[in-house]
């Protein structure tokens, strides 16, 4: 079979969906997504097993993401392919629940693929994540500073099957350019804004500079990784199983998680603050090394996680629990000191002498005034800067790790983020030479507990 005919992705149909009776093919309508329904397609029918499309608009691109659904209901109807849509309001749901954009679109559109093939009676659910996708996702968890575990893309997970994962985007290119097959652009891949993107027009070049075949060699590691993880994680799984679950958290034997190698124990600490409520995604190796050396510290120190979450030893067990709810939104006013978690945030005419502190111009202080956390789509103007960035990236540039920045109080001024302790305040509200100003300024307190003597 000729190259450009992706024999890779064939074969991993025929050993993953030949017993199928339906297939769902996730389709945004970019190359990579029209291959995957082109092919899978034409694998199918001479099996006798039906395809359908299902897309998803996010409403994050206005006209552009209508003009995608459209272009593939278009497509889909002049093959007599069973089109399914959805839609959801994806910057909502990144507020609601203090969401990347990303992530927040991410939620929308497997809940939407799940449903629709639940619904269906579709046996998989296939996506168009290749070799390159791949290749980002594992350097950006390396950046992130995630274990072997979560390090690549599944080939499988659930319904979810993914046949081009080994595929470079160059060879769907070709197999596009062969088989003329149309397709829209995102306009928002050009973006260096976003890690991913910046990885993808910078690092990735070079790497291929090194090896042409760098990404498909990342994916093929990645897979390998993960084949060795499966039998950890089920080590792993038998450790776990003995936690004891509360209403005041997860609490499991000290001694059980280190007796066993790192790797087993890292697995199920990582599994444990997610049964606490954690997210995956959000604990780095760093959060993982921090619970596990409480297993041998000293009793009663607390470790900080993602997501409100805090990790103890006590005794003999170790205890990973939740924390309440901050207060989403504190009203404030010139002259007033208000409390937002472990902080005080207040607004004096006077230079302070204690906290982090940022002068504003007094003038331009004239919108409502409050104290929330931040948001996924907070953007500011620092001095130096050559334009707006996301708070997210400036967390980031500022050293603040993502446990801190959930916790960090964001003064705003009419509904937009005006400054933030660490990162620094909007330069359009910054002082001129000779114009009035107050300070805002930032103290925090440390966490008093109800584990310390």
């Amino acid at each position: 079979m000729k190259k450009d005919e992706l024999p890779l992705a064939r074969d991993f149909l025929s050993r993953h969906a030949a017993e199928s009776e339906r297939l769902l093919c996730a389709v945004s309508g970019g190359l990579d997504s029209m291959c995957l329904l082109h092919l899978t397609c034409a694998w199918a029918a001479p099996r006798g097993i039906p395809v359908a499309a299902a897309h998803f608009n996010h409403h994050i691109r206005g006209e552009t993401a209508d003009r995608d659904e459209a272009f593939v209901s278009g497509y889909c109807r002049e093959r007599g392919i069973p089109f399914y849509s959805g839609s959801g309001d994806t910057r909502l749901l990144a507020r609601e629940k203090h969401l990347s954009l990303e992530e927040a679109a991410r939620i929308l559109r497997y809940a939407f693929l799940e449903k629709t093939a639940d619904e269906g009676g579709f046996a998989h659910i296939l996506t168009a994540h290749h070799a390159d996708d791949n290749a980002e996702t594992v350097l950006l968890n390396l950046c992130r500073g995630t274990g072997a575990a979560g390090l690549g893309i599944p080939p499988v997970r659930g319904k979810i099957c993914r046949p081009f994962l080994e595929i470079s985007r160059a060879e769907l290119t070709e197999y596009a350019a062969a088989h003329d097959i149309p397709h829209v652009e995102d306009e928002t891949n050009v973006d260096d804004d976003a890690a991913r993107n910046l990885l993808r027009h910078h690092v990735l070049p070079v790497l291929r500079e090194v090896n042409p075949r760098a990404a498909e060699h990342m994916a093929r590691t990645a897979r390998f990784l993960l084949e060795d993880g499966a039998a950890l994680d089920a080590w792993a799984a038998k450790i776990t199983c003995r936690a004891s679950t509360g209403p005041d958290g997860i609490w499991i034997e000290a001694s059980g998680l280190s007796d066993v190698p790192a790797s087993v124990r890292s697995r199920a600490i990582l599994t444990l603050c997610e049964q606490a409520g954690g997210r995956r995604k959000d604990l780095t190796a760093a959060h993982v090394s921090a619970v596990s050396d409480l297993l041998d510290g000293p009793a009663e120190r607390i470790v900080s996680l993602p997501e409100r979450l805090r990790a103890v030893r006590e005794k003999n067990d170790l205890h990973i629990y939740k924390t309440e709810e901050p207060t989403a939104f504190v009203p404030i006013t010139l002259g007033e000191a208000v409390t937002f978690g472990s902080w005080t945030v207040s607004l004096t005419a006077r230079p302070p002498t204690e906290g982090i502190r940022f002068a504003l111009d007094l003038a331009e202080l004239t919108a409502s005034l409050c104290i929330t956390q931040w948001r996924s789509d907070d953007r500011m103007l620092l001095p130096g800067s050559r334009g707006e960035r996301t708070l997210k990236r400036l967390c980031a540039d500022a050293g603040v790790p993502p446990a801190q920045r959930d916790a960090l109080p964001v003064l705003r001024v009419g509904g937009q983020a005006a400054a933030v302790p660490y990162v620094g305040a909007d330069l359009r509200l910054t002082p001129s030479p000779g114009r009035d100003m107050v300070y805002a300024v930032f103290i925090q307190h440390t966490e008093e507990s109800k584990y310390e003597k």
